[in-house]
């Protein structure tokens, strides 16, 4: 592949996660060039550049975003400078990814998903785990009619991260009024499996009603680097009616014990049953399990190979494998122009419309209709 045929990619963010996931899958896929990287603590963006060959280092993104001859931006910093960074990069004329939330309000995604169809730009978010090969052999059976007619959805994300109360919070305002509780699991940690409902449902939600929970009081602060008291939701859950008849329970939490990424998924229909567990146990990062009506007995199904990327295997690192693959989707995407464009910012509006109803049935204490107004 020539160089003139290279989507040319621009990294904003050389955090944890972007030299963990993001830069990886980039520079795993002979189609990705690697051509800047931007952060404001220049010296991570500068590690980065050494460790991917990355030629263009920058401090300030606005210096990044200014550059022509980029073909992709993604957009990998903190959740507040999502949609500002975002939608400059769409008005730039680049394809984006974006990591979620792209807006906290569902509305502010669903502009940037207009302004990306009306430029021709593809986008995506970064819902990680609609990737993970056994979840993509998930919805591939789904699609296939082995569950039929869906009836029911379990989805939880189990992460006992924060159970320690010593351990540093990030992402969140250290400012915030201690007397309203603030959303956080939900948004940050339920956005997958909330994406994952929607995709293997098919269907739209019509009606939500939810709880949050604030379970440990007094956490550290990465950013004020003390104990003090932070009125988040660290636990929650949802039931959901779709549009199509089926229905939905939802759980996501900081102090669930287990070992993360921790989501799980189960699909319930009129033929069948799947459950794909991604959480990393004895080394293994995914897991995948069927039934039917004839034989309710749930078993183990191996992950075709065709669904990893090149040298994957469930034994590598879910950071890497899952996120090889989203990014190989959207090169795909970018590349085949009539390749349809999945995960995109209309998703990122319908989850966040979704988180949004959530928060909006906790305040009320009643029953959300969707969509919006």
């Amino acid at each position: 592949m020539t160089n003139v045929e290279r989507v040319r990619v621009g990294v904003l963010g050389a955090g944890t996660w972007a030299r963990a996931a993001h830069l990886p899958g980039f520079a795993r896929d002979p189609r990705a060039e690697l051509v800047a990287i931007a952060d404001p603590q220049e010296h991570l963006a500068h590690e980065a550049a050494a460790q991917f060959g990355i030629p263009h280092v920058y401090a300030d993104p606005g210096a990044l975003l200014a550059r022509r001859d980029l073909t992709l931006i993604d957009v990998c910093t903190p959740s507040h400078t999502h949609f500002e960074l975002a939608w400059a990069a769409l008005q730039s004329g680049c394809h984006v990814l974006c990591e979620k939330p792209v807006a906290y309000d569902f509305r502010d995604t669903r502009r940037a998903a207009a302004l990306a169809r009306e430029k021709g730009l593809k986008t995506k978010v970064g819902f990680t785990f609609r990737y993970a090969p056994a979840m993509r052999h998930m919805r591939r059976l789904v699609s296939e009619g082995f569950v039929g007619t869906p009836f029911i959805f379990n989805g939880y994300e189990q992460n006992s991260q924060w159970l320690d109360p010593a351990n540093p919070l990030r992402q969140v305002d250290p400012t915030a009024d201690p007397g309203v509780l603030h959303v956080s699991s939900l948004e940050g940690y339920g956005a997958p499996i909330i994406d994952l409902s929607h995709l293997m449902v098919g269907a739209d939600l019509s009606h939500v009603v939810g709880t949050m929970r604030n379970f440990i009081p007094e956490r550290m602060v990465r950013q004020t680097g003390r104990m003090q008291r932070m009125n988040i939701d660290d636990g929650d859950i949802y039931l959901g009616e779709f549009a199509n008849g089926a229905i939905c329970s939802i759980q996501t939490s900081f102090v669930t014990v287990g070992n993360y990424p921790g989501i799980e998924a189960r699909l319930y229909g009129s033929e069948g049953a799947i459950i794909c567990r991604l959480v990393e146990e004895g080394g293994v990062c995914e897991r995948l399990w069927t039934a039917t009506k004839d034989h309710v007995e749930l078993r183990r199904l191996d992950v075709p190979t065709d669904l990893f990327p090149p040298g994957g295997d469930s034994r590598e690192s879910w950071r890497t494998l899952f996120y090889a693959n989203l990014v190989s989707s959207f090169l795909t995407e970018i590349v085949s122009p009539d390749a349809a464009n999945e995960g995109s910012f209309a998703d990122g509006a319908w989850v966040q419309e979704t988180i949004n109803a959530v928060e909006q049935s906790f305040r009320e204490r009643r029953w959300v209709s969707l969509p919006l107004a």
